[in-house]
């Protein structure tokens, strides 16, 4: 009979690592299998061993699980319409305790997010770690690039100040350069034809819900892509047979890891707190004189815009573009020799440090034309002033148009359809009262060209003109309309 035993540890039984942990890790190891979910996390192979080169993905989704912490905090003050959004900022940012401090985190963190990106995307091609069956891996974090750009943009507009409304506007102008379906993306992009109340609706939902969910989305499958085709490891090693000898993730990597992510927040808290956020004053759309700027990682766009005027506007905006964006998708798919060392790969790496040094480039040459620009510098630094003036001024509650529009209507009717007028935001494109905007005509006097009855008829029914100028469409009850009519008759 045998004496040797089975070499079989029952999963419930703790060894001695685990009685040193103590009785409470027990406890959740018998219950959801700890020690199982810390072996598959922290035991990870990595050929070659721990290595500072490894840090950025880890920083990176430091910083959005940053994002999302500060952007929930922000959401229980922020009001996203086009009258509260930018008090909303203001009260967060003058009046609650840290508010300012915690939208200094958000703000800069969205900088860091795509600093980090760029960075490990680049380590990543150089490294030649998308080689080895890794194609999807490199396909979901180009995709990832892409999401966080798009987070970046519709984040931007949500302030409501000038500078974020006017640069949204600069940049939502630029796909109608694109022949036949460039109106169609504008329109699509502003919910209309005007930048307005519907568009930082839009803009708010996309940035809050659906590109958050699609990064947390495409985070989760590139790490299992990760985890399944396994780190790739040096330049030197085998992308698909792993030779070199391998040490777990824990705890050498994990220490680099926690190391630069700590110094990473830290820069970004020294950031918020000593250089506060930006917020200038409200935006005003009949503003002529304020010159959009677009945030750092889109100025080097900005830049590459000016060159492509008239029926060339195609080929910087729609053609290059996307040739360049393709080819970054499906380079995996092109370049499959399994060679990884950059100094093998002339041809790749050139063309990739080309189009990054292309974009600095741009972005720096942006920055000189404007300092180089008597006129524009000056106008520049005003509208810096103003901002300013406006971050160290105290708050005060949002009365803009009070003082013009009408007191109180005695008639209840007059009174329910001001607050029709306002419930379909009809003052983000006639003004408050009325008074019109470059946007929309002034509503004031209608009265004296339009009778009562023609005027519920066109309301209803759009004209040529209401339908050219982009009028959205609403639908009225009849009690409603009576009132809004009641109202518009009243702006005299």
């Amino acid at each position: 009979m045998s004496t040797q035993q089975p070499n079989f540890t029952p999963p419930s039984a703790p060894g001695p690592d685990t009685r040193r942990r103590g009785r409470m890790f027990d406890w959740f190891n018998q219950r959801i299998g700890l020690e199982k979910l810390l072996h598959e996390a922290l035991d990870e192979p990595i050929p070659g061993g721990p290595r500072f080169a490894y840090v950025f993905g880890s920083a990176l989704l430091a910083v959005f699980l940053l994002q999302i912490v500060t952007g929930v905090a922000l959401l229980f003050y922020y009001g996203p319409t086009v009258d509260h959004a930018h008090t909303s900022v203001a009260y967060i940012v003058k009046v609650v305790t840290g508010g300012s401090f915690i939208r200094g985190l958000h703000v800069y963190g969205a900088s860091a997010m795509i600093i980090l990106l760029v960075v490990h995307l680049a380590q990543t091609f150089l490294y030649g770690a998308y080689k080895g069956r890794r194609e999807l891996q490199w396909v979901s974090g180009c995709v990832l690039l892409f999401l966080v750009l798009g987070m970046g943009f519709t984040g931007y507009l949500l302030p409501w100040d000038e500078k974020a409304y006017f640069a949204t506007k600069v940049g939502t102008n630029v796909p109608s350069e694109i022949p036949v379906v460039g109106s169609l993306v504008k329109r699509l992009l502003l919910r209309g034809n005007h930048l307005g109340a519907l568009t930082l609706s839009s803009f708010f939902v996309l940035h809050v819900f659906v590109i958050s969910g699609l990064i947390v989305l495409f985070v989760v499958m590139h790490l299992f892509l990760l985890r399944h085709r396994g780190a790739a490891g040096p330049i030197n090693e085998d992308p698909v047979e792993p030779k070199l000898k391998a040490a777990p993730f824990y705890p050498g990597q994990v220490i680099k890891d926690l190391a630069f992510v700590l110094v990473v927040i830290v820069a970004i808290a020294l950031l918020a707190h000593f250089m506060p956020a930006d917020l200038g004053p409200k935006a005003n759309p009949a503003d002529t004189q304020y010159l959009p700027r677009p945030d750092w990682y889109f100025r080097f766009l900005f830049q590459w815009l000016k060159y492509w005027p008239g029926s060339r506007a195609i080929i910087g905006i729609g053609v290059i573009p996307a040739v360049v964006g393709l080819l970054l998708v499906v380079l995996p798919f092109i370049d499959r020799r399994p060679e990884r060392r950059p100094t093998r790969r002339p041809v790749a790496v050139g063309i990739f440090l080309a189009v990054l040094v292309g974009v600095i480039a741009l972005s720096a040459l942006s920055n000189y034309d404007d300092s180089h620009n008597p006129a524009v510098a000056k106008q520049l630094a005003l509208q810096r002033q103003q901002s300013d003036e406006f971050l160290r001024a105290p708050f005060k509650p949002d009365v803009q148009g009070a003082a013009d529009a009408p007191a109180a209507p005695a008639n209840p009717l007059i009174a329910q359809g001001a607050g029709v007028y306002q419930a379909k935001s009809c003052f983000a494109c006639h003004g408050a009262g009325g008074a019109g905007t470059p946007m929309a005509p002034k509503l004031v006097g209608i009265s004296q060209k339009v009778p009562a009855d023609q005027l519920a008829y066109l309301l209803q029914h759009y004209s040529p003109a209401m339908i050219k100028g982009g009028m959205p469409k609403f639908q009225f009850s009849d009690a409603d309309l009576k009132a809004l009519v009641a109202y518009l008759e009243s702006l005299k």
